[in-house]
């Protein structure tokens, strides 16, 4: 019985260690390359741990991408956590605007380095990109609903729809952009958060 209680407690943490696991060796030699006997190895667990737990490799991989952008194991939405609820209470354009870029950035701080593992992954296995939805991108559904918001607030710029918004937050928030900046160019995140939200205030708000 006490073993039994002791393994529910351990297991969040078994959990985090298999992904964190996974994604060093996915970032390091590739998904395809990776085998779950590996990733068992390096979290110290049974690899019949991780077929009960996961089921079996893209399972595991969409696991890993999905807690990257939530920050933790709880099964809570983008659009229901906390940093995007205070974003759509925000009372004027530009605080929404920063609020919406400091949220957005700690998601890209987790997601951006495993953005090319998981294209080259889904490029090879395209069953990968079958386990999320097709009908809308997740990540623009997310930009749409701050759109939404946005736009109804003191300070937006006057003839600027949530189509337009949308658009210019999906483009610029960007993990591909967030990289050029962070990791080619060498910019902190610090950095890069002031320039995106300094940037998107310009685009999206009244210059008054």
């Amino acid at each position: 019985m006490e073993q039994r209680k002791k393994r529910v407690r351990d297991a969040p943490r078994t959990r985090r260690r298999m992904l964190e696991a996974a994604r060093e060796l996915f970032v390091l030699n590739g998904y395809g390359a990776t085998t779950l006997k590996e990733i068992a190895d390096r979290a110290e667990v049974a690899v019949q741990t991780i077929y009960f737990t996961f089921g079996n490799k893209r399972v595991l991989l969409k696991e890993l991408v999905d807690v990257a952008i939530a920050g933790d194991l709880e099964p809570v939405a983008t659009m229901d956590r906390t940093w995007f609820q205070e974003v759509l209470a925000a009372t004027t354009a530009e605080s929404h605007l920063r609020l919406h870029v400091r949220g957005t950035r700690g998601i890209l701080e987790r997601v951006a380095p495993i953005v090319e593992m998981l294209r080259a992954a889904v490029s090879a296995d395209p069953a990968i990109a079958g386990q999320w939805s097709d009908d809308v991108d997740p990540r623009f559904a997310v930009h749409l609903e701050a759109a939404r918001s946005l736009v109804t607030k003191p300070g937006a710029r006057a003839g600027v729809t949530v189509e337009h918004a949308a658009d210019v937050l999906f483009g610029l928030l960007g993990p591909e952009l967030y990289q050029v900046f962070v990791r080619d160019r060498g910019w902190s995140p610090e950095r890069w958060e002031d320039w995106a939200a300094d940037t998107l205030v310009a685009q999206l708000c009244d210059g008054d």
